[in-house]
């Protein structure tokens, strides 16, 4: 057994005190010598060598248990400080509970008893392993298998052997079987196996997808087993990951398990168009110089173009798995902001995010909670390809989860609890106002978001499905809220971005929510909304209501700005709480007007619709039929429009007279004889009978009922019981409603007076008038014809002439006025 450390320093001394004193007397002797031999000798016979050994070894212990081991293979000690070299050096450190095996080791160290410090001199290797089996096996064991030790190369490094601390200022290079790295500056802790890595820190992780990790500094710990990085940025791949502090807590052989990061925590990813995409490819043609040309920017349409994802959080905690170390989950938590810019711009923010990896590290699933919020902004200088006003687009919700294809691109997203989208039309701004940002805000219980594939190799939302209770709210400054309501409710969204319409379905149901004399309803079995142009399609047994207006056809349109409304496809309208008019008269009733067409333009400010193809409008006994009609519902005044193959057409009344009863001595008299008789004889009065009908068309119709006049244009003809009548333009008079006695309370329109011009022809079974002014007065039955000069021509009196010509539609009465420079002519035809 060797002797103690201390006996071997006690014989060092004595051999050293005596030694000395030899060498003095040597020297006192010889001092006359040279004095270059003076300065020589004690080199040469080792004055300054205290002592000299062979497998040194020094051991510190706690406890029964030893706490490091230093060993040389050779030792030199100085005489005048105490200090010594020691060649070939190991330092083991076991730990207070003998779990570590961590080794220092070198060629060459100094020595210092004052301050217990080892000193390399040059390079020095250090290797941190777990030994945790060290405490049930003897003192000293080493592990039974190193597994993936940390190992270190430095130079100038100090190891006290009081407190088995050791440090160096140099750079330090690492490597683990998972990384290699550097670092300037290092300290190891002996009293808590802590190694400290003190600046810039530098790390790579091999794997499928190499990571760089690069850290102010950086604590690796034993209990618990992890390495924290200060100001810590990672780097994998296209993404970078940045926080104030990231701390990477190892498993039993030193693999990394998880990763948490704390502090302003921050994520860039820049998301490349793919150069290889189909469209690319289909470019070039093989055997070129262009296939093998390295693929620019341009081969990719530009709206799918490189693109940047940004995300912050306050923490994040990244979970790992296998020898690998592949990534399991990613969970971002605390003011979590995502940020997508470049190609469809998107923000997001959530309480708390879970990413789910499945693979070599291929994002599988996307879980997002507590108070979820989904944004697109859309600048109001930019414009949509096919010319709408751009969007922003914003989803809520209390839990989105987002599933991700082939680990890079969005497949679809699930929403869960109540939800919301809005949609921000954004008008340009002009010089002469400001832009008017329309809103609409679609709510359901549940949202699926369906998601398409680009050719840059990414995803474009293409759909989402709501259900149940889907709900949609228009809000316009200044304008009442537009409602519409729905089982489901299905969007759809532009390429460029931005909503292209959104389709309710089962028992659709809509409102302006106005006052109620001016509210739009509607109830239909599907609804198409298109926020570009805010239209809102009905199909499927649609009807609108609107201040007492309603209307069905196969669909109906309406505006969700304006409230206009566009029917197509067997329209019918009707038009109720009507007030009765008592100086109207031809929809002057508080009956229903109705009106039916192949298509209706209605328009709620003012309250005028437009009815075309095969319209006909009638109240009560009253029609009016033309190719179109627009109807005033407010003014109750009408203007149709025909043409000469389909003319306007209206049918009125006139009053008939019945002619007087005569008696027995006057029925076979002649005319002359029984006009006589008529004004002496005793004969019953005139008494009215049942009016007859009037039609009357033409190619214009202009009505308005508070004047009870219809004025119609181009090619007007009237056609009574026994008389027709043709011109240019004719005014129709009618008699007030107030004037007519119908116990039923049904009062047809009733013809008062007319005054036709331009081209007047008259023609009856017996007669014919002609002229270029005509007045007919109902009352009298009686037509006064003027300009031309008129002219009448009777086949039992011929042709008369004259400047006004005055007829009576019931009896062969005449009237001729003429003039001096125009006087009455008269042609009879003679027998032959």
């Amino acid at each position: 057994m060797p002797p103690p450390v201390y006996r071997f320093r006690r014989w060092l001394a004595v051999i050293a005190v005596l030694f000395t004193a030899v060498v003095a007397g040597m020297y006192l002797s010889a001092r006359l010598r040279q004095r270059n031999v003076l300065k020589e000798l004690p080199g040469k016979i080792g004055i300054d060598i205290k002592q000299t050994a062979t497998g040194f070894q020094f051991s510190k212990s706690d406890g029964g248990r030893t706490l490091f081991t230093i060993q040389a293979s050779n030792l030199k000690e100085f005489k005048l400080n105490g200090r010594a070299e020691l060649h070939n050096v190991s330092i083991v450190l076991y730990g207070r509970d003998s779990s570590r095996f961590d080794q220092i080791y070198g060629d060459d160290f100094a020595y210092d008893p004052k301050t217990g410090d080892v000193t390399a001199n040059g390079e020095v290797q250090i290797d941190l392993e777990a030994n945790p089996s060290g405490l049930v096996s003897p003192d000293q064991s080493a592990p039974k298998e190193l597994k993936n030790p940390i190992h270190l190369k430095t130079r100038d490094l100090v190891f006290n052997k009081e407190t088995g601390n050791a440090w160096t200022k140099a750079r330090v290079e690492f490597h683990t079987p998972q990384a290699t790295g550097s670092a300037v500056g290092v300290s190891y802790t002996g009293g808590t196996n802590t190694l400290t890595l003190e600046s810039q820190v530098h790390a790579e992780f091999a794997g499928p997808n190499t990571s760089i990790v690069e850290a102010a500094r950086g604590f690796v710990t034993r209990d618990p087993r992890q390495i924290v990085l200060d100001h810590a940025r990672l780097v994998r791949g296209a993404g970078v990951l940045q926080a104030d502090q990231a701390t990477l807590v190892l498993g039993p052989d030193n693999n990394i398990e998880r990763v948490l990061a704390k502090g302003d925590v921050n994520i860039e990813a820049k998301l490349e168009a793919r150069q290889n995409s189909p469209s690319r490819r289909k470019k070039l043609r093989p055997g070129t110089a262009e296939t093998a040309a390295p693929s620019s920017d341009h081969s990719v349409p530009e709206h799918e173009q490189t693109s940047e994802m940004r995300a912050r959080a306050d923490e994040a905690d990244l979970l790992l798995t296998g020898k690998t170390s592949l990534l399991q989950t990613a969970t971002l938590a605390g003011n979590v902001q995502v940020e997508r810019i470049g190609f469809q711009p998107l923000q997001g923010y959530a309480g708390r995010v879970i990413l789910e990896f499945s693979g070599q590290n291929q994002l599988q699933k996307v879980h997002a909670e507590q108070g979820v919020r989904l944004t697109q902004s859309a600048s109001a200088t930019s414009v949509n390809t096919n010319g709408s006003t751009p969007q922003e687009f914003k989803l809520t919700a209390p839990v989105v989860d987002f599933l991700v294809a082939q680990g890079r691109r969005l497949d679809r997203a699930v929403t869960s609890g109540p939800s919301q989208i809005t949609i921000t039309s954004v008008q340009p701004s002009t010089s002469l106002k400001p832009p008017l940002p329309q809103e609409t805000v679609v709510t359901a219980g549940r949202f699926e978001a369906h998601f398409q594939p680009t050719s840059a190799g990414s995803s474009r939302l293409v759909s989402i499905h709501g259900a149940p209770d889907a709900k949609i709210v228009n809000t316009s400054p200044g304008q009442p809220e537009r409602v519409s309501t729905s089982q489901i409710v299905d969007a759809t969204f532009l390429p460029q971005g931005g909503v292209e319409s959104i389709t309710q379905q089962g028992t659709v149901a809509y409102s302006d929510e106005q006052p109620s004399e001016k509210r739009v309803q509607a109830w239909a079995d599907q609804a198409r909304y298109t926020p570009p142009d805010q239209m809102l399609v009905l199909t499927g047994n649609p009807r609108v209501t609107n201040a007492g207006m309603a209307t069905t056809a196969k669909s109906i349109k309406i505006n969700r700005a304006t409230g206009d409304a566009i029917a197509d496809g067997d329209v019918k309208s009707t038009y109720n709480q009507l007030q009765e008019q008592p100086e109207g008269a031809l929809l002057a009733s508080s009956s229903p007007i109705h009106v039916t067409s192949r298509t209706m333009t209605a328009h709620n400010s003012p309250a005028v619709a437009l009815y075309s193809g095969k319209a006909r409008l009638w109240q009560d006994a009253n029609i009016i039929e033309a190719p179109s009609i627009e109807f005033d519902r407010e003014h109750r005044s009408v203007t149709a429009q025909g043409t000469d193959a389909e003319p306007v057409s209206t049918i009125l009344l006139q009053p008939e007279k019945i002619q007087p009863e005569k008696n027995q001595q006057t029925a076979h008299a002649d005319k002359p004889s029984a006009n006589k008789n008529k004004q002496k004889s005793g004969i019953k009065a005139e008494r009215s009978a049942v009016p007859s009908p009037i039609a009357i068309t033409g190619r214009q119709l202009t009505y308005v009922d508070a004047e009870r006049k219809a004025h119609y244009d181009g090619g007007v003809v009237a056609k009574g019981a026994d008389f027709t009548a043709s011109a240019d333009v004719t005014d129709l008079y009618l008699a007030a409603r107030k004037q007519l006695s119908d116990q039923s309370g049904v009062q047809p329109g009733q013809l008062d007076r007319m005054v036709a011009q331009g081209h007047v022809v008259i023609q009856q079974p017996n007669r014919r008038a002609e002229g270029q002014t005509l007045v007919y007065t109902a009352s009298d039955d009686k037509f006064v014809l003027t300009g031309g000069p008129p002219s009448i021509f009777d086949a039992e009196r011929g042709k008369i002439t004259g400047v006004s010509l005055t007829f009576f539609r019931r009896d062969d009465r005449v009237l001729v006025e003429g003039e001096a420079s125009t006087p009455v002519v008269t042609q009879t035809r003679v027998a032959r």
